[in-house]
């Protein structure tokens, strides 16, 4: 089966949320805001997942916005991470940019799939 942009992302993406989860815990030894950005940082992907095995067009974008949610909670996270000094800047910048990534191609692919449900309406 050939994986879609969004899929692949997002997948690639929560490899380094778990990787990010075990440098906190192992090596900050932080518990508790760990365990958060692990949550909804694979969670974006869970549910790209369950959005492409979607039982309709409504149950797609539903998914979608809640890996668009999890996407903008991911980035607040991180951006706490960096402000707190958990993580360093090169490490910030880097996942950022991916979540940052994510929440565009997610957004666009929302947008889309409404103006394709609005156009079959009215047809």
């Amino acid at each position: 089966m050939e994986k879609n942009l969004i899929q692949e992302k997002s997948y690639q993406f929560s490899i380094r949320i778990i990787k990010l989860y075990q440098y906190l815990k192992n090596e900050k030894k932080e518990y508790v805001l760990s365990k958060q950005i692990l949550r909804c940082g694979t969670s974006i992907g869970a549910n790209t997942e369950e959005a492409i095995g979607g039982s309709s067009q409504k149950d797609f974008v539903v998914k979608l916005n809640i890996s668009y949610k999890e996407a903008r909670e991911t980035h607040y996270w991180l951006r706490l991470l960096k402000d707190t000094d958990y993580i360093d800047v090169v490490m910030f910048d880097s996942l950022i940019e991916d979540c940052e990534s994510i929440l565009k191609i997610l957004y666009k692919i929302i947008e889309t799939s409404r103006l394709n449900m609005n156009k079959t309406k009215i047809n």
